[in-house]
């Protein structure tokens, strides 16, 4: 049998140490220097260094046929293998600890402030600052031997190496202490790797020591939408055969309870994690070497928007066998349990899943849209979708606790949503004209908190002060339809802007057509457009809790600005508070409004509403509810 494996006396040490379990069995060695081995100018904590730094060549051999097997130390494999190459035999490691080598025999603990410790690991380099943040970390390349020597000449005053590495070349001596760092899962075993052309001879040689026949399987099952009765066959048969379930927030607990498998609860919802990913993926493969089925359960599907791939890739890297088990995504269940088609052959031949809490939510261009985790960016999701074209008066569905007993739906369109704020999570946004087909039959109980509304909140008072002529002024700028009604004096000749559309429909009812109407129905829009214009005088009849931003905008611009308070705006006394989940929706147009109301309602819960604000102002009030 031909090997081949590395020119190092430790890469020779390790393909002893495989074949004495063999003594009967003959084999001739070919060493040969990889690329990583020709390049050590090149540091391994550079993220451009190719996976197959250390491989290559003897990939090569195997494929050509110049060698039966390659024996390297596990952790230096890539992943995936190159096309055609396996692995054949995993062998066990003996120690999976580091060891610190240094110059004086110190400990690390013992060791000065401002000593230099060499490593190749990024990991170790993180490991080490964690413990002794006063001491330099120099990446360091070489043969064992060789970075021991820069221990002993000084150019380094300790190293960090794997213990399995200095017993391997008799140096256990050289190691000062055992470190207790979390190592590479692989560090210490052996990876023996074949052509997939390979004799069965030669496999069946290394079968016997092969410890990945003592692990177990990991299968990933989607839980689907909620419902149990809605998981598949296959994922409730993988339930009752596992040994440990690890399980996420998005699943049910008293149906998880009845299976005998340990639980482990490793759930993740927005802001409260109770494991890191790195940590579940650890989790998952130690109990996956302890030769356990182990069932990893995720809600919903576990490769729609829930770190499958993620799990796979570590799990295959650490070569553990990793099956998948369908789920029924939430976005597809919806369809079905809100009965809003995804699709539709006369108004949507496309559809798009789409993450939602992204800091910038994509907007593809498909018929119907689907956000996942987006109820903390819904305001963003329907800006941006309303700046990529989409109309405003697009039909949106947002879902909550999909297919369980308290699913709800609550409808809306595109602009409405531009300043919204929904707190009931998980929830699920739908985008699109197939929304319509099934809002257009459902009665929306709204509640509208101003002053045309059913039961306003706030009430509005002329406020009797003296008002100075228009005239005099060179712009009248209008914040709401209440300032045109109380401001009294002659706006004929006068330049005036407004706001937006109901304060222009109030102007227009006295027969003055503004010159300018702020496009974005906000004080923003109108310091905008002021900044482009000549310095001048402005008044601005307006409430008497106006905010000061506008006129403190327009000063900043240079700009003279009188405030005149010709209404008062008050909570209204006669307002009664009424039982907030008789409502799916509450909107409100003013901050004055938001304050009553916080006053009013301080002691119901707002959660399951879709609280909706007018405009920008109004939705920055909102957001303290």
């Amino acid at each position: 049998m031909r090997i081949i494996s590395r020119n190092s006396n430790l890469a020779i040490r390790q393909v002893e140490e495989v074949m004495k379990q063999f003594p009967l069995t003959d084999y001739s060695l070919v060493t040969t220097e990889s690329f990583g081995d020709r390049h050590k100018e090149v540091s391994l904590m550079d993220k451009s260094v190719a996976p197959d730094f250390f491989t290559r060549e003897l990939d090569a051999a195997l494929l050509d046929g110049r060698a039966d097997i390659a024996i390297h130390s596990a952790k230096d494999l890539p992943y995936p293998l190159p096309p055609g190459i396996e692995v054949i035999a995993l062998t066990k490691s003996a120690d999976k600890s580091d060891s610190l080598v240094s110059h004086n025999g110190l400990t690390l603990s013992q060791m000065p402030s401002g000593s230099r410790i060499g490593t190749s690991s990024e990991q170790r380099k993180a490991e080490l600052l964690a413990l002794r943040n006063d001491i330099e970390v120099v990446a360091i390349r070489g043969t064992i031997e060789e970075r021991i020597a820069q221990v002993d000449n000084g150019t380094v005053d300790a190293l960090i190496v794997a213990t399995c590495a200095l017993t391997r070349l008799g140096l256990s001596h050289r190691a000062t202490e055992r470190l207790v760092f979390e190592t590479h899962p692989l560090q210490g075993n052996l990876a023996i790797t074949a052509s997939a052309r390979v004799s069965d001879d030669i496999r069946s040689l290394f079968e016997g020591i092969d410890i990945r026949r003592q692990y177990g399987k990991v299968t990933l099952v989607g839980f689907g939408p909620g419902d149990p009765e809605l998981i598949t066959v296959k994922g409730q048969k993988a339930l009752e055969d596992a040994d440990v379930i690890f399980y996420d927030d998005l699943t049910n607990e008293p149906y998880i309870r009845r299976f005998r498998a340990e639980k482990v609860y490793v759930g993740k919802r927005s802001g409260r994690h109770s494991h890191a990913q790195d940590e579940i993926n650890n989790l998952l493969y130690k109990a996956a070497t302890e030769g356990r089925r182990v069932v990893r359960l995720k809600g919903g599907d576990a490769m729609i928007f829930a770190h499958g791939r993620e799990e796979i890739d570590y799990l295959k890297a650490m070569m553990v066998s990793v099956e998948v088990v369908p789920g029924i995504s939430s976005g597809i269940a919806l369809a079905s349990l809100t009965q809003i088609p995804l699709t539709h052959r006369h108004l949507a031949r496309s559809v798009a899943f789409v993450l939602g809490h992204s800091a910038m939510p994509q907007t593809p261009d498909a018929d119907t849209l689907i956000y996942y985790m987006g109820g903390e960016k819904l305001s963003t999701i329907a800006e941006a979708l309303l700046r990529s074209g989409r109309n405003g008066d697009t039909a949106v569905a947002l879902v909550t606790n999909v297919s369980l007993p308290e699913q709800r739906v609550v409808f809306s369109t595109l602009s409405e949503l531009r300043y919204a704020v929904f707190r009931d999570t998980p929830v699920l946004i739908i985008v699109g004209e197939v929304v319509a087909l099934e809002s257009q039959s459902h009665h929306q109980r709204i509640y509208d908190t101003g002053t045309q509304g059913s039961t306003p909140l706030i009430r509005i008072e002329r406020n009797q002060i003296h008002q100075p002529e228009a005239s005099n002024f060179d712009w009248v700028v209008f914040t709401s339809r209440y300032g045109v009604r109380y401001y009294e004096k002659n706006l004929k000749g006068v330049k005036v802007a407004s706001i937006g559309p109901v304060t222009s429909a109030e102007l227009q009812r006295k027969g003055i057509s503004p010159i300018f109407e702020s496009p974005t129905q906000s004080a923003e829009g109108i310091i905008d457009f002021f900044t482009r214009q000549p310095v001048c005088r402005i008044l601005l009849p307006r409430s008497d809790k106006g905010l000061r931003a506008l006129s403190d905008g327009l000063r900043a611009s240079g700009h003279e600005v009188v405030d005149l308070p010709v209404y008062r705006n008050t909570q209204n006394p006669q307002a009664e508070a009424h039982d907030l989940t008789l409502y799916d929706k509450v909107i409100f147009s003013s901050p004055s409004a938001v304050d009553a109301f916080k006053n009013i309602y301080a002691n119901q819960s707002t959660k399951h509403l879709l609280i909706i604000a007018k405009r920008k102002t109004t939705y920055e009030a909102i957001q303290t509810i």
